[in-house]
């Protein structure tokens, strides 16, 4: 690619990793090499046999849990830290096609770096680097900073009727 953009996917509805997998799924089929970060999480989820299955693809987890039943600790600090400075390296390097740094914006809604950390990222990447920005609560200086900004929002959704996440599926 001569120039990759910036995708933002954000709002409250169901879909924003699906539509990064998807798009990562589509340039590894274009022969293209993708990284995909995840920030926060840490569970087993379905798509981290993908780098054994996929050619040219790496998923990585920078988390240590969702903040549901808790407040984030240093720990989370220093795993979300770590994964951001990974991703710097990387989206400089030019060796991967499409970056995603999926559940960045909830990263940064919970304080784990700032907004202008990721800014410094974007602009030091290989101007040729796709890149995918993942998570609720996108903030304004991302959405500007972004070439395609989508907004998933929940119209209805099963889990109010009381079905969790499903293997495959939501996980």
């Amino acid at each position: 690619m001569e120039r990759g953009y910036i995708h933002l996917y954000t709002g409250n509805g169901k879909g924003k990793t699906t539509a990064a997998l998807g798009m990562s799924l589509r340039c590894v089929c274009a022969g293209k090499r993708v990284f995909f970060g995840q920030f926060i999480k840490d569970w087993a989820y379905s798509e981290l046999k993908a780098g054994t299955l996929l050619p040219r693809f790496e998923i990585v987890q920078f988390g240590r849990g969702c903040f549901i039943d808790r407040d984030p600790d240093e720990g989370d600090f220093i795993a979300a830290r770590e994964g951001l400075a990974r991703c710097d390296r990387i989206l400089q390097s030019g060796e991967y096609d499409l970056v995603v740094l999926d559940e960045v914006n909830v990263a940064l809604s919970y304080g784990l770096f700032g907004v202008d950390d990721v800014i410094a990222v974007l602009e030091r990447r290989d101007p040729r680097v796709e890149v995918v920005l993942t998570g609720r609560y996108a903030p304004q200086e991302l959405i500007d900073v972004a070439d395609l900004v989508t907004e998933m929002r929940e119209v209805k959704h099963y889990y109010h009727e009381g079905v969790g996440a499903r293997k495959g599926i939501e996980r």
